[in-house]
């Protein structure tokens, strides 16, 4: 009984070997959650940084080959940084920022990654009103108090 059990589990331990490991896939995206803030991923934050993001396989080590960029119609994209990131499912990144005029909305995000696009999209928020609406309540400077 002991010799049927070992050439079971060699048998099991062989096959398992046998599998190739699949070759990891491109993924490309707009920022990423934080461990305090959710809902990050695929959407541009107003007054923030917002950084691109893309694993590509092929490149020296764990980075991304350097000739993988980004490109989007609504951001101007900044230098990329080829390397792994901690704790992001990236090697390449580069700081965007949202192009002036354009309006809320659903935008692509292209990562050309070994000389194919791969394509995410991203929304645009409405922006926050940042100013007092006219007529309401004014606090005083405190000029006048006794």
């Amino acid at each position: 009984m002991v010799a049927i059990g070992a050439a079971m589990s060699a048998g099991a331990s062989a096959g398992f070997a046998q599998q190739p490991e699949p070759e990891p896939g491109v993924t490309v995206q707009l920022n990423d959650d934080t461990a305090y803030e959710l809902g990050l991923v695929n959407k541009y934050v107003h007054g923030d940084s917002n950084v691109a993001l893309a694993r590509c396989p092929g490149g020296d080590g764990l980075k991304a080959p350097s000739s993988t960029t980004f490109s989007s119609p609504v951001l101007t994209v900044g230098k990329s940084d080829y390397g792994p990131l901690i704790g992001v499912p990236a090697n390449v990144s580069a700081d965007v920022e949202l192009k002036a005029g354009t309006a809320p909305g659903s935008y692509p995000l292209i990562v050309n990654c070994n000389g194919k696009s791969y394509t995410a999209t991203f929304t645009v928020p409405p922006r926050q009103v940042n100013s007092v609406p006219s007529g309401a309540a004014h606090a005083g400077d405190g000029s006048m108090a006794p």
